[in-house]
């Protein structure tokens, strides 16, 4: 899946301890923690839905992650395509084929997968095109980040439940969208991005679209109202956006980690029923 560098949780620093393994020998894992709340969080919205957890929603979690970390390997070796990077290319290649294999036993469970898994491969090409096009930092590859990663939620849905529904997909759009967010405050933080008015655009049409997907009833009221967090966040963001523009990462980093925890809290607190039923 494709990757974006949201600022959720604070990296964490790099301890450089001496080792006698070859450097090829040392696990890749993508640099940007924050992409794994996104994918926790929107694979919990997608189990909460479900109202079950069995095993194949621990297979399901594992797949999610083995593919997260694929993108990582992926983008520095085509970044560097002029020279084989060994420990890239091993790496990648052992997290890909764990997460094939993954996705075959969890196909053979629910077929419905399928879908899943294609628009997977298509953010992935859509990923490996924009390195190419020196763009993989562009907002629209950040979206398609972000809903690459937010389809852990109809994957635990699915691989839980085995099969889909139109609110497992109601659910995947709303975490794209919210989630998404996180692009138009963290460019205001940058000189030649600091307009506010993409912000506001985005968040009046995710407004707009989370609308509709009520009035389908692919979303509860609840649920939908959900989306609140990230234009609480946005008015935050707006009232004090000198202090966010000079605060240190770290500050801002906890920042957005507490609005993604409070929504997907309530998120998945909406779709569970007052009493779970019997296992």
């Amino acid at each position: 899946m494709a990757l974006s560098s949201p600022p959720f949780l604070t990296q964490s620093p790099e301890f450089k301890k001496p080792s006698k393994l070859p450097v090829w020998f040392r696990p890749t894992f993508a640099p940007e923690q924050g992409v794994l709340l996104v994918l926790f969080g929107a694979f919990l919205t997608g189990a909460s839905l479900a109202q079950q957890w069995n095993q194949w929603t621990n297979i399901a979690l594992l797949c999610a992650f083995f593919a997260l970390q694929v993108e990582h390997p992926y983008v520095v070796q085509l970044k560097q395509r002029r020279s084989w990077k060994p420990r890239f290319v091993i790496w990648g290649g052992i997290y890909g084929i764990s997460a094939l294999s993954l996705a075959i036993v969890l196909w053979f469970h629910s077929p419905v997968l399928l879908s899943i898994y294609v628009l997977a491969v298509m953010a992935l090409i859509a990923d490996g095109i924009a390195v190419f096009q020196k763009k993989h930092k562009s907002i629209v590859n950040e979206l398609i980040s972000f809903a690459a990663i937010c389809l852990a939620s109809p994957l635990a849905y699915g691989a839980t439940t085995g099969n889909l529904s139109i609110e497992a997909v109601g659910m995947w759009i709303l975490n794209t969208l919210f989630f998404s967010s996180a692009i138009y405050t963290i460019k205001l933080r940058k000189k030649r991005t600091q307009s506010l008015t993409p912000g506001i655009i985005y968040h009046g049409v995710s407004l707009l679209v989370i609308t509709g997907l009520y009035g389908l009833d692919c979303l509860s009221l609840v649920t939908a109202l959900s989306f609140l967090i990230a234009l609480i966040k946005f008015g935050i963001v707006n009232c004090v956006l000198e202090w966010y523009r000079q605060a240190k990462f770290q500050a801002i980093a906890i920042f957005e980690t507490r609005f993604a925890l409070v929504y997907t809290a309530i998120a998945c607190i909406s779709v569970l029923p007052a009493h779970l039923p019997p296992s």
